[in-house]
């Protein structure tokens, strides 16, 4: 528990996510204080930070070639003087750091200043009012549901992932009484992600009968909307998917598509078996009475044959229709390979490919973008010129930068894009070598690592810290995740195998939304 050294790592983040160059550190004084008390001109300036400031100085000479890194106190004095600063910007780029919590008001003053397009940052992201008080009552009624009053690890590089899991164990402080349930040999876990650690998993298509419907169809409470389905059945405009009530659904949920291809046809032939035939005799009471027994049982399948087979059908009109196995191939190559000239090619191949649509398109560079954002020879300006001359949206062309604002380098607790340590590298290089079985299904979420490390009690408390004095020194067994920014089907696949294939495990994952595209809180 240092502060001197917690406030001296926040300091050397901001200037490292500056990236190289000259800098300047803009200050008032209550933060020029705190920096002269953590740092020496002489360790500063080895970060190539060669001037030091007061935002409130009028003395100040115009320097281009500097970038600004501003840390400031969230004080109305500071918002104004800051205001007026990128009205008349006297450096190249702007960093701006604040040392605690500043309004969307506020923050929406500083962009609209902002005309001449010199901030490149500002932190931090904090929750809206509103949906603090939301997840936590989300997530402390699943814990009264599933009688838990679990410990709590949260993201360190996150802090709404601080604040949620503060918030979460005042309601429990409080209402103890509520959470007084029977004590377990080791007690339960609650563990706060944040997506912007994994920006690249929600980008990626899935191939799963649940991930796809959710992608391609969207599954919105169990139902789907397939009333813009060419020649739909008006009995099939709105169908439901519930693995609780639909037997094929339930056994199907996590099988890839080339699986329920075959298993649709198995339901199909066994339905052909099964059904009445057109002229059955009804020659006796005992042959009515099967057949008024029997009937209820063959209308059901009935539906269920049609269901599966208009949906199935769709998907794989949409996926032939937007060259769907060829960007997923490319997806997979930029998530998981390390060639940036041929990512770089086939991206720009596929950009001027008519039948990739403007969506698609985009989470390609998006996701180049992430995976190549330090690359010395990144040509995202030459990708985002391919983006206008197809045709794309502003809209569109704008969430390419924010994704990278969202979970880039300077934002990751983790090293998602490049492993460091040398465990890290040789699973990697082994998977390499080892080759996989389907090209489509190459990534692995961060959260498959993070709960593997988790379970075999190395998931280090320096990363992931608990909340309170006590830490939890038996494996794991009831687990509950929750990722702020929203889970994914991949994720609920990874948890699903953990659950499978690790006894003694139980895993439960939530989050404030599930991804598709349409819906994506990284993308919106």
């Amino acid at each position: 528990m240092n502060v001197t050294l917690a406030v001296k790592q926040y300091v050397s983040k901001m200037i490292e996510n500056s990236g190289p160059g000259m800098k300047v550190l803009l200050m008032d004084k209550e933060t020029t204080s705190i920096v002269s008390v953590v740092y020496t001109q002489s360790e500063i300036l080895q970060k190539e930070v060669y001037l030091f400031e007061r935002l409130d100085s009028q003395n100040r000479e115009n320097m281009k070639h500097l970038k600004a890194i501003c840390f400031l106190r969230p004080t109305k004095e500071n918002v104004e003087n800051l205001i007026q600063e990128l009205h008349r910007p006297k450096y190249s780029v702007y960093f701006i750091y604040f040392s605690n919590v500043i309004s969307k008001s506020e923050i929406k003053a500083l962009a609209e200043a902002d005309e001449q397009e010199v901030v490149a940052e500002v932190q931090g992201r904090s929750w809206e009012p509103s949906l603090l008080p939301r997840s936590t009552q989300g997530l402390t009624s699943v814990l009264l549901a599933l009688k838990k009053c679990p410990m709590i690890r949260y993201q360190l590089s996150s802090d709404m992932a601080k604040r949620l899991a503060e918030s979460v164990k005042q309601i429990i402080t409080k209402e103890y009484e509520l959470f007084d349930f029977r004590k377990t040999e080791v007690p339960p876990l609650l563990l706060i992600l944040d997506r912007s650690d994994d920006a690249i998993t929600p980008l990626l298509n899935q191939w799963t009968y649940q991930a796809m419907v959710h992608e391609l169809l969207g599954l919105n409470n169990n139902r789907i909307d397939l009333s813009r389905v060419p020649g739909i059945n008006k009995d099939l405009r709105e169908v439901v998917l519930s693995a609780e009530n639909d037997e094929f659904y339930c056994n199907n949920l996590y099988l890839n598509f080339g699986e329920i291809g075959t298993n649709i046809k198995n339901l199909m032939e066994d339905f052909q078996k099964k059904k009445p035939k057109g002229q059955q005799k009804l020659e006796s009471i005992s042959d009515m009475k099967a057949f008024v027994d029997n009937y209820p049982q063959f209308k059901k399948m009935s539906g269920t044959v049609s269901k599966h087979v208009t949906v199935v059908g769709e998907l794989s009109r949409l996926v032939s229709e937007r060259q769907l196995m060829e960007v997923s191939e490319l997806e997979q190559e930029l998530a998981c390979q390390n060639d940036h000239s041929s990512a770089q090619q086939n991206v720009r191949r596929l950009l001027q490919n008519p039948r990739v649509c403007e969506v698609d398109a985009v989470r390609l560079v998006m996701l180049y973008a992430l995976r190549y954002e330090r690359h010395s020879s990144s040509n995202l300006p030459g990708l985002m010129e391919d983006l206008t001359r197809k045709g794309v949206s502003e809209r569109y062309r704008k969430m390419v930068q924010s994704v990278v604002e969202y979970g880039g380098k300077r934002v990751r607790g983790s090293d998602l894009i490049t492993p460091t340590d040398a465990v890290a590298i040789t699973k990697q290089f082994f998977k390499g070598l080892k080759g996989v079985e389907n090209v489509y299904t190459q990534h692995q979420p961060l959260l498959h690592d993070t709960l593997d490390q988790l379970i075999k009690g190395r998931l280090k408390d320096s990363q992931f810290p608990y909340l309170g004095p006590s830490t939890l020194r038996d494996r794991p067994q009831d687990i509950i995740v929750f990722i702020i920014g929203g889970a994914t089907y991949e994720e609920a696949l990874t948890v699903y195998n953990f659950n499978r294939t690790m006894p003694g495990v139980r895993i439960v994952l939530g989050g404030t939304s599930i991804h598709n595209t349409k819906r994506s809180a990284i993308v919106a």
